[in-house]
């Protein structure tokens, strides 16, 4: 089933000097019940509070693509029909952030601003936040608007995603050297309620990953970013209660795998995901899927017909849903990036040579972190885990080892866990035995909104360019994807 969404340049496009209010249309009406009393400056907390409201997500399409998931019965995604990206957030999220920024510093709204929080602390959050999910939009597309979104220009250039990547490198890098210890507190922040530690650590660790997402497209960067993450003031996150985990109050602020669930059943941990995890006798297999009756976790099989879905599902009725109960609560908690996350990209920096430190003992602790974090923690079961020969460290195939915990450890963030495995081919996963796209092969990226060809056919024109016979197709690749 295709899904259509946003026109990109309405989305980009949009002027940021005129909107103070979110999600409704304004008409002018002069001064018709306008209270004068009322401020014309919006309230920055609540923007940075909507902002992170959104920033977690079940990121389906991606997590299929990344054989996390499978389709109990509509199963067009996981056979690769064409899906473009979803630009809703990239418009209002950013938006309110750049609102944020802009109200902190302009003169004549800064000092009513500072009643949120301290203006640089309020703009150096907001920064981080655009670079996340500016990330993400350029690493499910490559090439879009950046220097050029959110001026009002109707046909903004795409810059190129490796010109992206430098420029999200130095707004993190600029992020955290301009936070100020004892600032007025941050108000709205419902990730770290204010803690710029954290804020610092949750840069830093973002750096460090995505450095290891260049790691084949430009080592030399790759390297030197990761070096400085490292060495930034704040460090990484060391621990799960560092990270960046968001918690949801349940009600209206659901998380998503719970408003997934709510009602229907369309996906279930994929039978890909549980023969990796059954191979390395892997302890996260009972949370990572609901376990039957007889405390077994049955996935379902991948990128077949509807049919054949269906008819799987009808005979195996205890098939398992992504996550245990417990773990999709309204009120549950989702990880945007983990320590475990952090430790396994330190071992990857290392085994790769760009840094000093021991990569069997940050692949270890990354293990460990995950472990944790899941609650399948116990000292016997972690240390017959590392020893086992599937996942024991090893001079000959560490890397291997490292990539494939990486994969697993982003679950069930189709996001990361897709770019990983396009990045490293790493687990050997395979197409979809019912594919319909005409290569048959799993997807490198999303493709471009449609009537984008029509309404800004220059930029759209230079960046489907890159891609084989200058298509927009699911097959192009990235810039950082060399496999």
């Amino acid at each position: 089933m295709k899904r259509t969404f946003k026109n990109i340049v309405a989305i980009l496009a949009l002027p940021l000097a005129g909107a103070m209010i979110q999600s409704c249309e304004v008409s002018d009406f002069g001064d018709t019940n306008v209270s004068p009393n009322a401020t014309t400056t919006p309230i920055t907390a609540a923007l940075l509070t909507n902002s992170l409201a959104q920033i977690g997500g079940v990121y389906a399409s991606q997590g299929m693509y990344a054989q996390y998931i499978s389709e109990s019965q509509y199963t067009d995604i996981s056979r690769y029909t064409a899906q473009e990206y979803n630009f809703a957030e990239y418009s209002g999220v950013l938006y309110d952030l750049e609102n944020i920024i802009i109200n902190n510093t302009d003169a004549k709204s800064k000092v009513y601003s500072l009643n949120f929080g301290s203006n640089a602390n309020q703009i150096a959050i907001a920064r981080i936040l655009k670079v996340y999910y500016t990330w993400r939009t350029t690493d499910m597309l490559g090439d879009i608007p950046y220097s050029q979104a959110l001026k009002g220009n109707p046909k903004p250039a795409y810059d190129s995603q490796q010109s992206i990547y430098t420029a999200l490198f130095a707004e993190l890098d600029a992020a955290v050297k301009q936070m100020e210890n004892g600032g007025a507190a941050i108000k709205g922040d419902i990730l770290f309620s204010g803690n710029m530690t954290r804020w610092k650590k949750f840069a830093n660790s973002m750096r460090l990953v995505m450095a290891l997402r260049v790691s084949k497209a430009d080592a030399a960067q790759g390297s030197a970013q990761a070096k400085a993450a490292l060495a930034a003031d704040g460090g990484v996150f060391t621990t799960n209660a560092e990270s960046a985990i968001l918690t949801y109050a349940g009600g209206a602020f659901q998380n998503p795998w719970f408003a997934r669930y709510n009602g229907r059943k369309d996906e279930g941990i994929s039978e890909p995901m549980v023969t990796n995890l059954n191979a390395l006798s892997d302890p996260r297999l009972p949370a990572f899927g609901q376990p039957g009756k007889t405390g077994k976790v049955t996935g379902i099989p991948y990128g077949v017909s509807r049919d054949k879905a269906v008819a799987f599902t009808n005979a195996n009725p205890e098939w398992s849903f992504v996550l245990t109960a417990d773990l999709r609560k309204d009120n549950s908690q989702l990880a945007l990036i983990s320590s475990a996350d952090v430790f396994l990209a330190r071992a990857e920096a290392a085994q790769l040579g760009w840094t000093s430190e021991n990569a069997k003992d940050m692949y270890n602790a990354g293990i460990k972190a995950s472990l944790e974090f899941w609650k399948v923690f116990n000292q016997a079961s972690y240390d017959a885990y590392i020893a086992s020969a599937p996942v024991a460290f090893g001079a000959n195939d560490a890397l291997t080892k490292i990539r494939l915990q990486r994969w697993i450890t982003f679950f069930p963030n189709g996001w990361q866990g897709w770019s990983e495995w396009r990045r490293t081919g790493v687990p050997d996963l395979k197409p979809s035995p019912d594919a319909v796209n005409s290569s048959k092969q799993i997807p490198r990226r999303h493709i471009y909104v449609a009537n984008e060809a029509s309404l800004n056919p220059e930029a759209y024109k230079a960046a489907t360019a890159k891609f084989s016979g200058g298509l927009d197709t699911q097959d192009g690749r990235v810039w950082w994807d060399k496999q």
